[in-house]
């Protein structure tokens, strides 16, 4: 196990490289604070140094709410938004070190991000060790998307959140995204694995209902249809 200040004290870190991609983004993004306590403690978790993009998160970053909410990818945490080390309860674990599937992100849809950890191989782990994957609210499976952390981070950053979503975005989706708490997703009927909603996605009606029972629902409905259990989603 590496000490924190060999993980911190570092050549070449990446967060100047990333905030010029911040910066730079065609995609609204607001960067939250962090709390440097929490930062720190999920980067020594991690194990991951500095100069990888998973340790810049974890160390200067809260977060990043992109698309006015659309999607919240989590970073060391902060008042706005858990950290990594709170929704994947990296303050709970033995062994130091990524778990097999570490969770970065969610979406407004009930959709999860994650990365897979080491030994992730297997029917259960979709995906190679050190590949993102996306449970799909519309699927309700999880997706491998052939990429890294760091590329999957700079992909959506260069504006491509419209094309991945296409079709599970409706008129005005914005404004009703930007008015909502963090905390909080949207809960669309007909459901979106549905044959009803894929033959009329526009007559969808939505609600608010917090983030955490949305993909319990998720995770649920994968019960009921007796699809594979996708593990959890984190803790919100």
């Amino acid at each position: 196990m590496r000490e924190l200040s060999e993980l911190v004290e570092v050549e070449d870190p990446a967060w100047p490289v990333l905030s010029e991609h911040l910066a730079a983004s065609p995609t609204p993004v607001r960067v939250l604070p962090v709390d440097p306590v929490a930062g720190r403690t999920c980067l020594h978790r991690l194990q991951v140094t500095a100069r990888s993009f998973l340790g810049a998160m974890a160390l200067e970053c809260g977060g990043l709410v992109l698309d006015g909410g659309w999607l919240r990818v989590h970073g060391g945490g902060g008042p706005d938004l858990p950290g990594l080390g709170e929704v994947n309860d990296l303050s709970a674990a033995v062994v130091f070190g990524p778990p097999l599937r570490l969770v970065v992100g969610h979406d407004v849809l009930g959709g999860v991000f994650a990365l897979n950890g080491p030994g992730s191989e297997g029917a259960e782990h979709p995906g190679r060790p050190g590949e993102m994957v996306y449970f799909a609210p519309d699927s309700l499976e999880w997706e491998p998307m052939d990429t890294t952390y760091s590329s999957w981070l700079l992909w959506m950053l260069a504006g491509n959140l419209a094309g991945f979503y296409e079709g599970l975005r409706w008129p005005g989706w914005r404004e009703e995204v930007e008015g909502l708490d963090l905390a909080l997703g949207l809960a669309v009927h007909p459901f979106l694995w549905t044959a009803e909603h894929t033959a009329a996605p526009a007559s969808t009606s939505r609600r608010a209902v917090p983030l955490s029972e949305l993909t319990g629902s998720n995770r649920e409905f994968c019960a009921t249809l007796g699809l594979p259990d996708p593990g959890p989603f984190g803790l919100l």
